[in-house]
C-alpha cells in the first residue's frame, strides 16, 4: 500500500510540473532565416565593393552566382525539414505521457517481480563522459579579427583573418579576405594558407589557369608530409589539373600502383596531368571491353567529373543507367554533370531535361530541377509550365530571400 501511495504521489507531482510545459508555445525560428541573413550581408558587401570600384565585375558576378546557388540549396534543405513538422504534436505530448507512465509501469513491475522486504544495496559507481561542446565559431572569428586589428603586420594573424572571413562567407573568398591574404603573402612569401586561398579566389572568379599556376607552385614548394597537400591536390584536380600521385584520389579515380607513383613523382605537373588523364582513358578503354560492368561506368563517370569532363561524365552516367536505374545520389551527380554543360542563360538540352525530370519525380521540391526545367519549358514556349515550376520554387523561398527578385522577374516575363 505504501508503494502505491508513493507512486501515485510521484505521478501527481510529475503531472503538476508538466502543466507549464504543455501550455508553453515556443516560436520556431527556421534555420533558413539565419542563412539568408548571412547571404544578404554577403550580397550587400559585394554591391558595396563593386560600387566602390574595388571588385571587378567578373569577380562580383562569380561570387554572386555562388551565393545564389547556396540560397537555392538552403531553400531545398529547409523544404525537406518542413515536411517533417507534421509530427510536432506527437513530439509535444509524447514526453509528458512517458513521464507519467514510467512511475506507474515501474510500480507494477516492482510489485510483480520485486521484493520490497529486502534491504537496500548500494549502486555501483559509473563514470560518465560529458558530451563534447561545439566550438563557438562566431566568437572565434571575432577573436581572430581582434587579433589582426591589434597586429596589422603579423602575417600569421592576417592569414588567419582571411581564412576566418572566408569561413564567415560560407567558402567564398571575398575582397577583404583577398586583401588580408595578399598582405600576409607579401610579409611572408612562403605562407601556404594565403597562397591556397588566393588560388581559390582565382578559381571562383573563373580564372582557372591562374589558380592552377599558383597551386602548382605551392605544391612544388610544400614538404612531402605537409598536412594541406591532400586538400590542395583535390582542388587542383577539380580545376582540371593533375593531383600529385601520393594524394588520396576522389571516388572513381583510377589508383596508380607503387611503380607508377615513383615514376610520376619525377614528372613535371604538366606531364603528371597527362599521365592521370591517360589512366582515365585507360579505364575508358577497359570499359569498352567490359560494357556490362555497371560499377565500372560509375567509376569512370566520377573520374570524368573530377577532371571536369562533364560531357564525358554524362555519357558514362548514361551507360551505367542503361544497365540499371541510378539511385537518388547518383542521379543528382548525373544531373549536376548535365547542368554544368549549359551555357549561361541557355536552355537545358534534351538529355539534361530527361535527367532533371527523373530527379523532379524523386524529389518534387529539388531546387535545381525546378529552376532548369522551368527554363526548358520557357524555351519551348510552354510558359504556363515554366511559371508553375518557378512559382513552386518561389514558394520554397522566404519572402525576403534575395533570389526572389530574379525569379519574380522571370515569372513576370513568362506571364
Amino acid at each position: 500500500m505504501l508503494e502505491f501511495l508513493l507512486a501515485l504521489l510521484t505521478t501527481a507531482t510529475v503531472g503538476v510540473l508538466l502543466v507549464p510545459l504543455l501550455r508553453q508555445r515556443l516560436p520556431a525560428t527556421p534555420r533558413l532565416d539565419n542563412d539568408l541573413a548571412i547571404y544578404r550581408d554577403q550580397l550587400a558587401e559585394l554591391e558595396r565593393d563593386q560600387a566602390a570600384g574595388t571588385l571587378p565585375d567578373a569577380e562580383a558576378k562569380a561570387a554572386r552566382t555562388e551565393i545564389e546557388r547556396r540560397i537555392l540549396t538552403a531553400a531545398e534543405q529547409d523544404a525537406k525539414e518542413a515536411a517533417t513538422k507534421s509530427t510536432a504534436t506527437l513530439h509535444r505530448f509524447l514526453p509528458p505521457a512517458l513521464c507519467l507512465a514510467v512511475p506507474l509501469v515501474a510500480l507494477g513491475l516492482y510489485l510483480q517481480i520485486g521484493r520490497p522486504g529486502l534491504p537496500a544495496s548500494p549502486f555501483a559507481q559509473h563514470a560518465t563522459t560529458p558530451a563534447p561542446q561545439q566550438d563557438d565559431l562566431p566568437a572565434q572569428i571575432a577573436a581572430i579579427k581582434k587579433q589582426a586589428a591589434e597586429h596589422p603586420d603579423d602575417p600569421a594573424a592576417l592569414s588567419a583573418l582571411g581564412e576566418a572571413l572566408t569561413i564567415e562567407a560560407q567558402g567564398v573568398v571575398t575582397r577583404p579576405a583577398v586583401e588580408a591574404f595578399t598582405k600576409a603573402l607579401k610579409l611572408q612569401p612562403g605562407d601556404a594558407r594565403a597562397a591556397f586561398f588566393l588560388g581559390l579566389h582565382e578559381q571562383q572568379s573563373g580564372d582557372s589557369p591562374a589558380a592552377l599556376k599558383r597551386w602548382r607552385a605551392l605544391e612544388a614548394q610544400s614538404p612531402p608530409d605537409a598536412p594541406w597537400l591532400p586538400t590542395l591536390r583535390a582542388e587542383i584536380a577539380k580545376a582540371g589539373g593533375a593531383p600529385a600521385p601520393a594524394t588520396t584520389a576522389a571516388p572513381g579515380m583510377p589508383q596508380p600502383n607503387q611503380d607508377q607513383v615513383e615514376a610520376m613523382s619525377r614528372l613535371s605537373p604538366e606531364e603528371r596531368q597527362k599521365t592521370i588523364r591517360a589512366m582515365v582513358e585507360g579505364l575508358a578503354a577497359k570499359m569498352q571491353d567490359t560494357p556490362a560492368d555497371r560499377d565500372g561506368w560509375l567509376r569512370l563517370a566520377n573520374a570524368r567529373k573530377v577532371l571536369g569532363d562533364h560531357a564525358l561524365a554524362g555519357d558514362a552516367f548514361a551507360r551505367a543507367d542503361a544497365l540499371g536505374p541510378l539511385d537518388g545520389a547518383a542521379l543528382k551527380e548525373w544531373a549536376e554533370a548535365e547542368v554544368r554543360q549549359i551555357p549561361p542563360g541557355g536552355a537545358p538540352p534534351a538529355r539534361a531535361v530527361a535527367v532533371l525530370q527523373r530527379l523532379e519525380r524523386q524529389e518534387p521540391n529539388n531546387a535545381l530541377a525546378l529552376f532548369y526545367l522551368g527554363a526548358a519549358s520557357f524555351a519551348e514556349g510552354d510558359k504556363p509550365a515554366a511559371v508553375k515550376r518557378w512559382r513552386a520554387l518561389l514558394a520554397l523561398l522566404p519572402s525576403d530571400a534575395p533570389i526572389r527578385a530574379m525569379l519574380e522577374a522571370r515569372i513576370k516575363e513568362a506571364e
